[in-house]
């Protein structure tokens, strides 16, 4: 039997939301390009449109699900609920280009499941985002503590863009809600794990940057991290946990500490490490971070607070 056509759209995201839905409904459904008899899993017609069809048996039973998730927005134009529209309220931001917000959201591990290659996964955003980032980060550290020198601020923008940072805005903002994750990720818990959200909350950035500039971007940031940047101006922002922990532990007559990375992940160009220190074979503190020196400092930050207790 020829496969029939069941929903129309230019939107990846609908498209991707729709498939899904008849999936759950136990449906199987394709994208085609053109005549139905061509199936193609991630094809798009001349016109930019994405065509979900389904095998004819189950045409009525796919439109009638489809319909059941429809919502009016105006007098004329219907569309598939915005999955994202709690995510766009809590950011305080609403993208023109629905798109960048679910290419921010795409996790490597969708990519990797679909076997088109049509599904691109969110590493080149978070490669901008980070830039962006760090940027924004930079330039609000300079304004806030002319006083401060270089080192100062290093240490200040590390505690503000690092992985913990980041990952605690992105449960904030409940990003792991709205993830687009592959069965594997979602199995073992993807939408929990630090690096993966702030990965996506850089992703997110980028997007930001992208659909409405700099300023939108800045906007954004500065709502965000504006607490963490204020506290640039405490002493406890600028400590040398490491050689805190040294001092400390010598003054207890303990042995020096000892980093060793655990793990590492991510890509060449955006490797994040996982830092633990051990004291007299004891591990005392992990952390993950974007370099070493900025994961050895938080995880001797966490021993710190455990030996001093």
């Amino acid at each position: 039997m020829e496969p029939v056509v069941v929903f129309t759209t230019t939107s990846d995201i609908e498209a991707s939301v729709v498939i899904a839905l008849l999936d759950s409904h136990g449906i199987q459904s394709f994208r085609v390009s053109g005549h139905t008899q061509g199936i193609w899993p991630m094809a798009v017609n001349i016109l930019g449109e994405i065509r979900i069809a389904v095998p004819e048996m189950a045409a009525e039973d796919a439109r009638r699900i489809i319909e059941s998730h429809r919502e009016d927005v105006g007098s004329r134009v219907i569309r598939l609920r915005d999955e994202f529209d709690e995510l766009q309220t809590r950011i305080e931001y609403r993208f023109r280009d629905r798109g960048l917000l679910e290419h921010a959201l795409t996790h490597k591990s969708r990519a990797a499941e679909d076997v088109s290659g049509g599904v691109i996964d969110n590493e080149s955003l978070e490669f901008l985002g980070d830039a962006v980032l760090g940027l924004v980060v930079a330039d609000a550290l300079f304004r806030a503590y002319p006083d401060y020198n270089e080192g100062q601020k290093s240490k200040v923008k590390a505690a503000v863009v690092s992985t913990q940072s980041l990952a605690r805005h992105a449960e904030q903002i409940r990003l792991g809600d709205h993830l687009i994750l592959g069965r594997g990720e979602e199995k073992t818990g993807g939408r929990f794990k630090q690096a993966l959200l702030a990965d996506a909350y850089e992703a997110l950035i980028a997007a930001i940057y992208l659909d409405g500039g700099l300023e939108a971007a800045s906007a954004f940031l500065l709502r965000e991290l504006h607490a963490a940047i204020d506290a640039g101006g405490t002493p406890h922002a600028t400590r040398d946990f490491k050689s805190a922990l040294q001092e400390r532990l010598q003054a207890l007559g303990k042995p020096l500490p000892e980093y060793r990375v655990s793990g590492e992940a991510g890509p060449d160009h955006r490797k994040t490490f996982m830092v633990e220190v051990v004291v007299g074979g004891q591990v005392l503190g992990a952390a993950t971070g974007k370099a070493k020196k900025e994961a050895e400092q938080e995880a001797a930050r966490e021993a710190l607070e455990k030996v001093e207790m």
